[in-house]
């Protein structure tokens, strides 16, 4: 039944990841018996009202799931579901907000190699204080349903004006965890891969396919760009023919639906190209000016700003990279783990 499942699958997502599929396999077989015996009574199946009656009747699925976590004490179990998503998404977003920001600060000072380590060595701190604060809060949220029970109620923190209707769509899963990927996807990213590739060959002698009528006027300008960028344009050509022929492999060994080895391969690679902006254009010369003899005195503060506000970016877009890339590898891990632990029980 397409309601239950959706049911499950919002239960899924706040069990314990190391006893996941095993809870969820004796949650859906207890259902399913509750529902047959419901549907035995009725002599007929439920219509969709009477499921969502029935579902509501369980519980949200929060709550649901709270029965299968872990003995809690400072926060008790009706409010423990809530207290730990809001944990988590508080840890993802202060985690990206604190980069983005430590980016931009580096960016705007002389950069160096210690400036960054002390930022990430403050990412823990970050992490607890941000921690500190929204168990506190739930402390004493859970304080006060104690306490004053005729004045605040608990099951309001967990199952606010809930509905089994508005529970989300069955999401397809692939062997490995992640949205099923159909054939015709992997196609057309062939396809289109291949299209991407020929238009990023061609447009550096016809650079009116990326620019159109702009093109004239940026010959007109008195600036030109650095030697680094044939480098860094031949790497990113190198990144997209090994994209397209390891999707070519894929697709032809009907491989297409694992992805997780190319996308940390190709995120590693792709730090190359950032890695040379950064690193092997000398004194940030991204941008040159065509006549530096007769333009220094009028475009040279211009082009000092030009450069700069490159480096930046980079920087960031370096340090945004990077934290994809160790998310995905950390990922990857714990599903592998999960794995090993199911394959042992």
């Amino acid at each position: 039944m397409d309601l239950l499942d959706r049911y499950l699958q919002a239960v899924k997502k706040h069990l314990p990841w190391q006893r996941q599929d095993d809870i969820l396999a004796e949650l859906r077989a207890n259902l399913e018996s509750q529902l047959e015996d419901k549907e035995a009574e009725l002599g007929r199946p439920l219509n969709p009202a009477e499921t969502e009656d029935w579902l509501r009747q369980i519980g949200p699925p929060m709550r649901v799931a709270a029965r299968y976590q872990p003995q809690q004490y400072l926060i008790g179990p009706a409010i423990f579901p809530t207290y730990w998503f809001v944990l988590r998404m508080v840890f993802f977003w202060a985690a990206i907000i604190y980069t983005v920001v430590s980016a931009v600060l580096i960016a705007t000072l002389t950069p160096s190699w210690m400036d960054v380590l002390e930022a990430a060595l403050r990412v823990p701190v970050v992490l607890m204080t941000a921690a500190a604060w929204v168990t506190l809060i739930f402390a004493a949220l859970e304080f006060a349903a104690t306490h004053y029970p005729e004045k605040f109620n608990k099951s309001a923190l967990s199952s606010v004006n809930w509905s089994p209707s508005a529970l989300p769509p069955v999401v397809k899963e692939a062997a490995h965890g992640g949205k099923q990927r159909t054939y015709a996807h992997a196609v057309a990213e062939v396809v289109f891969g291949a299209l991407f590739l020929i238009w990023f060959l061609l447009f550096p002698h016809h650079p009116y396919l990326l620019l159109g009528p702009g093109a004239a006027y940026m010959s007109a300008l008195p600036f030109q760009l650095g030697p680094v960028w044939i480098h860094v344009y031949w790497w990113v050509v190198a990144l997209n023919v090994l994209q397209l022929i390891w999707r070519c492999i894929a697709l032809y060994l009907g491989k297409w639906q694992r992805q997780n080895a190319e996308r940390i391969v190709m995120s590693a690679l792709g730090l190359i190209p950032l890695d040379i902006l950064l690193f092997a254009a000398r004194d940030h010369a991204y941008v040159l000016l065509k006549h530096p003899a007769l333009d220094m005195a009028r475009y040279g503060g211009a082009l000092d700003s030009i450069n700069m506000a490159i480096y930046r970016v980079t920087l960031f877009l370096c340090v945004v990279i990077g934290v994809q890339l160790l998310w995905r590898i950390v990922r990857q891990f714990l599903r592998a783990h999960r794995r090993r632990a199911a394959a042992e029980r």
